[in-house]
């Protein structure tokens, strides 16, 4: 089954995704997380992408599509997929209509109100990316992760004035 979960950021998109592709024995594909492996392991992307991300902003459709296309055409898709936040521009939608075609579409609707809440509350590990919310799923202990011990922090793309300039565009 190929899916795409579509959503503002904060939506849970993520969350719902991860669950969703256990349960289908396919891979969770978020560009999010591609663009910020790529930003740790400082490769040339990592390093174009990190400041327009850093800002709010979102990349370049030719980057974007480019690099879910070499990701889709893995083995490891040939029995599906799950599209995290992809397509986000009626071009990379059309992009996509060109290598892949979809089952499905799932657009998670939320209040900007509600977002902005979720995503003040958000904490990522940044050595194994686990997500927590200080809300409803803390750490067990402030600062550190459960699953690896590593340290959790807001994300740079959630900081208030970054979330206001991607809900924008």
């Amino acid at each position: 089954m190929k899916l795409i979960f579509l959503g503002p950021p904060g939506a849970g998109k993520g969350t719902l995704a991860a669950k969703a592709a256990e349960i289908l024995s396919v891979p969770h594909i978020s560009t999010g997380d591609i663009f910020r492996s790529a930003i740790a392991d400082q490769t040339p992307l990592g390093i174009k992408v990190k400041a327009i991300i850093d800002a709010g902003k979102l990349v370049d459709d030719a980057t974007t599509v480019e690099m879910v296309k070499e990701r889709l055409s893995r083995s490891d898709t040939q029995n599906g997929y799950i599209l995290d936040g992809f397509p986000r521009t009626i071009l990379q939608a059309e992009m996509l209509d060109t290598f892949s075609a979809v089952d499905n579409v799932i657009n998670l609707i939320i209040t900007d109100l509600a977002i902005v809440k979720r995503l003040q509350a958000r904490q990522v590990c940044s050595d194994c990316g686990a997500t927590y919310n200080l809300v409803s799923h803390p750490p067990k202990v402030e600062g550190v992760c459960d699953i690896c011990s590593g340290k959790i922090g807001t994300r740079n793309d959630d900081r208030p004035e970054a979330v206001q300039q991607r809900l924008e565009v």
